[in-house]
């Protein structure tokens, strides 16, 4: 059993926060949070920077995101579907290859034509947007039940059953190609069994934050804890989840004040068991940032009440809608609501708020 002191100690110390922005060397120390990491979520909302970037200027010395953009121009990286859209080394390719959508095999099945027309288009003139062809509306609906674009839909099931890849970014506006033509065909050859798939994933998860338990929306995408009838080969994440215990990838652990055992890698054991005093730095810690990942954790480990309140309605709002939990040394200290004006090339701080205490 370890302390609440210590194990706020090894997790700032494992994000590479203690200090803040301690990692120096340009795009190759981008590379080694990923190492660490694992993946970093991506999401096109910038209302303070692009989470990615935000999580990488929290620990990358002088962090420019041209060096993220740079990585996934020599495709070092690419993104995939883990806990969301993320950024993942390209090196982990086979087992995050999204063959087996039923919903997109199915949505490409119903608007057949409109599929067949995109992906003789892409073949033909090479990465496309969706802008780039005639707009399509059939019975398609996005997550809000509105009528969506067929053509996006179409680029986005492609995406998922590994027949386009993502080429570029222009903005928010994405740019397919053949997957084919993204990556080198020895990666594309190799077929991971659908178990091992998600056991990597799982363990993915639990490297990205370093200190999880057994539940909750952090290990959405992994299918349910217990198996599932319908997918035979699935055995459910507890199961997954002591393999890699039996195997020695995962060792489990109690935290003082926190319920429930928690779960660090082999590889971390002797940090947490001896983590460094951070010295004074301050980092901003958006939304999707894995630290911030459990919110129950972040009550019962730092005192620390954290809920993005995106969706609530404007006077249900305590604070804002896009605010950034502050962590100081090992503890969570406030909340900074800061916005990108581009227009004046600055950022502006709507509010602050310091927790009781500090």
């Amino acid at each position: 059993k370890v302390t609440a002191e210590a194990a706020r100690r090894f997790l700032v110390a494992r994000h590479a926060l203690a200090p803040a922005r301690s990692l120096e060397g340009g795009p190759e120390a981008v590379l080694e949070v990923f190492r660490r990491l694992g993946s970093i979520q991506f999401d096109p909302l910038a209302v303070a920077g692009r989470t990615h970037d935000l999580v990488l200027h929290a620990r990358v010395a002088g962090y420019d995101p041209a060096w993220c953009d740079l990585l996934y121009e020599r495709r070092e990286i690419f993104e995939a579907f883990n806990k969301g859209l993320s950024f993942v080394p390209t090196s982990d390719f086979p087992w995050f290859r999204g063959t087996r959508s039923r919903n997109a095999q199915r949505l490409l099945a119903e608007n057949a034509e409109v599929a067949e027309r995109v992906l003789e288009r892409i073949r033909a003139d090479g990465p496309l947007s969706a802008l780039d062809f005639e707009r399509a509306r059939g019975a398609t609906t996005d997550w809000f039940g509105v009528p969506t674009n067929t053509v996006r839909a179409v680029l986005e099931a492609y995406t998922l059953t590994a027949v386009l890849g993502l080429a570029r970014r222009d903005g928010n506006r994405r740019y397919y190609d053949l997957l084919d033509r993204l990556l080198p065909a020895d990666l594309l050859a190799r077929e991971i069994p659908l178990r091992e798939q998600l056991r990597h994933k799982l363990l993915s998860r639990y490297r990205a934050h370093g200190l999880l338990g057994v539940g909750g929306d952090v290990f959405s995408g992994i299918g349910p804890a217990k198996p599932d009838p319908r997918v035979p080969e699935y055995p459910g994440r507890t199961a997954l989840r002591e393999e890699l215990v039996d195997d020695g990838a995962l060792v489990p652990v109690e935290v003082e004040d926190v319920r429930g055992k928690r779960f660090v890698l082999a590889e971390d054991v002797g940090l947490l068991d001896a983590p460094p005093e951070p010295p004074p730095s301050v980092a901003f810690l958006p939304p999707f940032d894995a630290l911030v990942w459990d919110r129950g954790l972040l009550g019962s480990l730092f005192g620390f009440d954290y809920v993005w309140e995106l969706f609530l309605p404007p006077a249900k709002r305590r604070w804002g809608w896009y605010v950034l939990p502050m962590l100081f040394r090992d503890r969570l200290v406030g909340r900074i609501e800061p916005r990108l004006d581009r227009a004046g090339g600055q950022v502006q701080v709507l509010d602050l708020w310091w927790e009781d205490g500090f």
